[in-house]
């Protein structure tokens, strides 16, 4: 299988044609590392949320009204990320390895000094967050300490991310799935220690995350830069000063991605205000019963990748039929993976549910919740999936804006309105209308073409 990938993907570099059954092999052989990365990814949440939520209501909730707030930096984070990696893609697919190092070495010092700020802004603004998003005086010193630790892990969180991308970007989905999947379960290990045997309750759970993902993060790094066949650097002397067209082309492909992370962080944060009168119990219920989704969600996100990989590589090589074919098979496997794990959580919720907390409470409402965002999967797939080919093409401004009317206009609207009458299971209908909403207008994009435009080019 990894010798046919690296053929199939040679394919795409020397213009040879494929026929359908290779596209599929080949979309499939990418997603099949990266989904189960993201689902060994959630499953360390679901983890890790479990430890927590068994310590009580209050430590949930801790963890939940600064985790969009933790989301938000992440976007950030991702966002400078792809600026980079997306350019190594189109450099790969042109034949030109000496441009997509290049990229790399510009990339390493611009993200570094990138994490840097974001970590020292998230620390700043620890003590004060958990009472600017409506926390109770129980929940907010443990919150406060939790957003700190993650916030200053944030180094180690964005170079994991850079080296992954620009592996995953070169068509190796294997090592990063593989670290990927390593952190997992160093992640629970680490955390089952602090929080435990060292009784340190919240704060030890987002140590253990650090630990993990720093010595993630570090193996990252060393595949990339010493083992990778396409970008190792070892060997290969070049100048890591940051020149103005390669970082003049990360900011037109990372800045619109950048605003978009910002505007539905803070819409995240707002749909986080619209619970938090809610109570205690509604917070942990919206916190873990997001984590359970992402079971449904992260098969999306695994293809998507693949998505951005094989788009990048057929935008750089120019190939305008072979980029629409790859980026419309990707998107309807998508939709059929999610619509199956969205009838697995409908009709398991309650189960999945108590797996997360012993509290009835929170089980009733959360396995209520997850029934009704159940029927949004297959739009949210279309969302997911046609967001990582527009990425590939370098095209992100246009589905930015298309996001965040969709979630500003959408969601917290009628999430606002809706909560009044009929508590958290409002918000989660406001939350299944808007992502079906945003798949159908991703959809109609991804038919019309206009993302094409620039493949000429």
């Amino acid at each position: 299988m990894r010798g046919e990938k690296k053929d199939l993907l040679a394919y795409i570099r020397e213009g040879r044609e494929m026929t359908q059954g290779e596209k599929l092999r080949l979309i499939v052989s990418l997603s099949i590392p990266s989904i189960l990365a993201q689902l060994s990814a959630t499953v360390m949440f679901f983890i890790d949320a479990s430890m927590v939520g068994h310590l009580g209501a209050k430590a949930s909730a801790a963890i939940g009204i600064v985790e969009t707030t933790g989301w938000l930096m992440g976007g950030l984070a991702s966002a400078a990320n792809m600026g980079f990696s997306v350019q190594v893609a189109h450099a790969i697919g042109a034949n030109d390895f000496e441009r997509a190092r290049r990229v790399l070495r510009q990339s390493l010092v611009c993200c570094m000094i990138w994490a840097l700020t974001i970590s020292l802004t998230a620390i700043a603004i620890s003590g004060p967050l958990p009472y600017w998003l409506g926390g109770e005086e129980e929940i907010a010193h443990d919150a406060s300490l939790y957003f700190a630790i993650i916030g200053f892990c944030g180094i180690f969180f964005q170079m994991e991310g850079l080296a992954g991308s620009m592996l995953k970007c070169s068509g190796n989905m294997k090592i990063p799935s593989m670290l990927n999947i390593l952190m997992c379960a160093m992640d629970v290990a680490f955390n089952y220690l602090f929080i435990y045997v060292l009784d340190l309750g919240v704060m030890g759970a987002a140590m253990g995350t650090g630990v993990a993902e720093l010595i993630t993060a570090l193996l990252m790094l060393y595949f990339l830069l010493y083992r990778s066949d396409m970008l190792k650097l070892k060997g290969r002397p070049g100048s890591f000063r940051p020149k103005s067209d390669i970082v003049g082309n990360a900011f037109k492909i990372g800045a619109p991605m950048g605003l978009q992370h910002i505007l539905m962080g803070s819409a995240q944060i707002v749909s986080t205000l619209i619970v938090a009168p809610l109570g205690t119990i509604a917070i942990a219920a919206h916190s873990l019963g997001i984590t359970v989704e992402s079971l449904c969600y992260m098969p999306g996100f695994g293809i998507a990748e693949a998505a951005t990989t094989l788009v990048g590589q057929s935008f750089g090589a120019g190939k305008r039929v072979l980029t629409q074919s790859f980026a419309k098979m990707s998107a309807a496997l998508g939709m059929i993976v999610m619509t199956m794990m969205g009838i697995l959580m409908f009709v398991f919720a309650p189960e999945l549910m108590s797996l997360m907390t012993p509290v009835d409470e929170i089980i009733a409402i959360g396995a209520k919740c997850l029934r009704i965002e159940a029927f949004a999967e297959p739009m949210f797939a279309a969302a997911i999936v046609c967001n990582g080919i527009f990425i590939g093409a370098g095209d992100t401004l246009r589905p930015a804006i298309m996001s965040l009317m969709s979630m500003w206009g959408v969601r917290l609207t009628l999430a606002a309105l809706l909560s009044t009458t009929y508590g958290l299971p409002g918000v989660w209908v406001a939350m299944a209308i808007e992502l079906s909403f945003r798949g159908f207008i991703f959809l109609a994009r991804l038919f019309r073409g206009g993302w094409l435009k620039k493949i000429a080019s």
